[in-house]
């Protein structure tokens, strides 16, 4: 079934959260070369869970109706998986590959044109798999800062909180390993999440507390211990 989606005005203000969060993650690659402190990504990354989820919690109706457009949406598809193609290409550019350095750019080539290619020949589900080729290189990002931060600090000054990004990331690996292979089983989640608004709700106030929680770490732990 190749039937035209039409995509509700409802779904831009999530689109440019979106853009946001892409933007930030792009950001951070090209112009700090993937440095980020672990305080302003705990940051970046509480403002970003408190703004969905109280959107959420504001207008579930719109929230729904824009997850259930997302998995076989066009445009969240051409911009996950184009920023998640340059940011792979970025990270091949800047990676310390002696012993390719003379097949760079046939890496270049072979990635980029799957990249691209993916966005003509694999348009079912590209938003999801889109998403999770992202997804993937920002829990690269977020291991690697927390593992930056664990070897940088003295341990007397260390905090265990640091902990959270690793279990993060390694989640958002599990989960984005799940829905490349399976990218049907996220529209089947989305469904299920919000056909009832107390599931949306309860997800919602979840996301709410776990985003302030990362922005009181990243104010006042990570701040002081940095």
């Amino acid at each position: 079934m190749n039937q035209p989606i039409k995509e509700s005005s409802k779904v831009m203000p999530l689109f440019l959260l979106m853009l946001v969060f892409v933007g930030f993650f792009l950001y951070i690659a090209i112009k700090q070369n993937n440095q980020i402190s672990i305080a302003n990504l705990s940051i970046f990354l509480g403002v970003f869970f408190v703004a969905i989820s109280s959107y959420a919690i504001v207008r579930p109706d719109d929230i729904g109706q824009s997850l259930k457009a997302f998995p076989r949406a066009n445009m969240p598809g051409y911009v996950f998986m184009l920023a998640a193609t340059f940011w792979f290409l970025w990270n091949i550019k800047t990676e310390n590959m002696a012993d390719y350095k003379d097949i760079k750019h046939w890496f270049y080539i072979g990635f980029g044109v799957v990249g691209i290619g993916s966005c003509f020949y694999l348009k079912d589900f590209l938003a999801v798999r889109g998403l999770a080729v992202f997804m993937l290189l920002a829990a690269k990002l977020i291991l690697d800062t927390q593992r930056v931060y664990m070897f940088s600090t003295p341990v007397e000054d260390a905090t265990e909180w640091r902990l959270v990004f690793a279990i993060l990331g390694y989640a958002i690996i599990i989960m984005a390993m799940w829905m490349v292979i399976s990218p049907w089983r996220m529209r089947d989640i989305i469904n299920w999440g919000v056909s009832d608004s107390l599931r949306v709700y309860v997800k919602s106030v979840f996301g709410l507390l776990f985003g302030v929680l990362l922005i009181i770490l990243g104010l006042t732990v990570f701040q002081l211990k940095s």
